[in-house]
């Protein structure tokens, strides 16, 4: 038995070989292209020794060579593992020992950082994909190999691990998401169901490959027979001209990406974007504000979406469908169900908070992982029988909406009173000077905490403290007063774009704002 997920790309590439299957940074392949590229590698992973169920590190930027090796990884029945190329050494290596690796595919570049701090240390093979390199396969001989699919002696069954993603748990170890063959094809299903996606559709990834989302819109698309388009790397000025050339129709972009191609399209001499079909929003809330300009300007559906690495896309609302709804982030997929847990709910009684009340949100999905690889006792915490506790609070209303209220590692307990930054971030963006803003814990010798501000003001304009604070009493309860304000350049931010919260304190010291 051969992979599905690599089979449906196989059957796209017979049955469209002159379609376009994916165009990155200029360059465009057909699926007949493609299908001789993802040939090729696994021609040559199999010729350098690569076996079923090895692990193969892809530190990488996005490219065509990249999102191929997940087809060949998926034909051969081996995992490959996604990370930042730009990462420390050692965090490069923590990754690679968390994730059982045991071969490498990556650019000079990356081989030659690595050699300046002591090389890397794996036991099977490293390919160098734009150059030949000392201790690192030719990569010259790609060229020489087979053109066609490999034969296998053995069963690709769907349960194989075809996809490690790595994110971090609160002490900064690695924790690999491990996601199968059957497990990655179920959730592009789901959204190809979702969202009525067809072959006609033309999907763009502006997010890294390592991570679950730019993963699942390459995908998604090849094995729907559509045509995707990776961005190399994301800046709004990159993205509209992008878009504006390869006309996409569908995307899932991250809010904070949202937020910055807006204020390009806000300018006068801004490209006109009317390619759009659907815009999903993710990763982090949309601030109402920047929602509702970008329905006007961009005229389609737009849509948000709540979900987890883990659990992969667990609600979704269309807000022009549900116009009551605003602040939601919409009703489960089919494949999922919600509850809403209280701290106290290590028992099983009175666990599921009432509609209305703020809870965690845990999540039964047949999306879920497989795990976290060689770490069950983790996983093992992070469920609730069947659920998994995915470490945000919300709530859900009468009519089965969910709420999302922030992460619960990020509510700041002051006096004995639960305060949800969430809240107060959202009166404070309201003040036409504010560009960003965030609340935040800060340490109090009295109340164990308070609420802190860190404010990014607008170009051109200040913030009048005292001002702020009069709004602030005016327009916030006095639980949510803010103790303390900063004011910043920017806010701390992973490489998706998403704020962390709990990096703001750390950021303010280094910086030396906090005297």
């Amino acid at each position: 038995m051969r992979s599905r997920l690599a089979s449906l790309f196989y059957e796209n590439a017979q049955a469209l070989p002159d379609k376009e299957a994916i165009w990155c940074d200029g360059q465009s392949v057909t699926y007949r292209e493609m299908a001789n590229l993802v040939s090729r590698y696994s021609n040559l992973l199999l010729s350098l020794g690569a076996a079923y169920g090895d692990h193969i590190a892809i530190p990488m930027n996005n490219s065509i060579e990249s999102a191929a090796l997940f087809f060949s990884a998926a034909d051969l029945g081996v995992c490959v593992v996604p990370l930042n190329p730009s990462l420390p050494l050692e965090a490069i290596r923590a990754a690679m020992t968390a994730g059982d690796v045991k071969h490498v595919i990556a650019r000079k570049a990356f081989f030659s950082e690595c050699d300046k701090s002591g090389g890397l240390d794996i036991p099977g093979f490293a390919i160098c994909l734009d150059q030949d390199y000392p201790n690192t396969f030719p990569f010259s001989k790609l060229s020489e190999m087979p053109a066609q699919r490999p034969e296998l002696d053995y069963d690709i069954t769907g349960s194989e691990s075809l996809i490690l993603t790595m994110t971090s748990g609160s002490t900064g170890t690695p924790k690999p998401i491990d996601i199968s063959q059957d497990n990655k094809y179920d959730r592009c299903a789901a959204h190809i169901r979702v969202y009525r996606l067809t072959r006609q559709d033309r999907i763009i990834a502006a997010t890294p490959l390592y991570h679950t989302l730019a993963e699942r819109l390459v995908i998604l698309p090849l094995i729907l027979g559509a045509s995707s388009v990776l961005l190399p790397r994301f800046t709004p000025a990159i993205w509209l001209k992008c878009v504006a050339e390869q006309k996409p129709t569908f995307t899932i972009a991250v809010s904070a990406q949202l937020a910055q191609i807006l204020e390009l399209l806000k300018k006068p001499d801004a490209p006109s974007i009317t390619s759009f079909r659907t815009i999903v929003s993710s990763s982090a809330l949309l601030e109402a504000s920047v929602k509702y300009e970008l329905i006007e300007l961009l005229q389609c559906e737009f849509h948000e979406m709540y979900g987890a690495s883990e659990v992969s896309t667990v609600t979704d609302i269309c807000f022009q469908e549900a116009r009551d709804k605003q602040n939601s982030v919409g009703k489960p997929f089919d494949e999922a169900k919600i509850k809403i847990l209280r701290d106290e709910s290590e028992s099983d009684f009175d666990t599921e908070c009432a509609p209305g009340e703020i809870g965690e949100i845990a999540v039964r999905t047949k999306l879920l992982c497989k795990g976290y690889y060689r770490q069950e006792a983790m996983m093992k915490a992070a469920m609730f029988h069947d659920y998994f506790r995915t470490g945000d609070l919300g709530y859900m209303d009468q009519d089965g909406y969910l709420y999302f209220s922030g992460r619960k590692k990020e509510l700041i307990i002051t006096g004995a009173v639960n305060v949800y930054p969430h809240d107060i971030d959202t009166v404070i963006a309201r003040l036409p000077e504010v560009e960003e803003c965030a609340a935040f814990s800060y340490p109090d010798d009295r109340l164990g905490e308070v609420v802190a501000l860190a404010i990014v003001p607008k170009e051109d304009h200040e913030i009048n403290l005292r001002a702020l604070r009069t709004y602030c009493a005016r327009n916030l309860a006095d639980f949510q007063q803010p103790h303390k304000i900063f004011l910043v350049d920017r806010l701390p931010r992973n490489t998706m774009g998403k704020l962390q919260r709990t990096a703001i304190l750390s950021y303010l010291r280094e910086a030396g704002l906090d005297g």
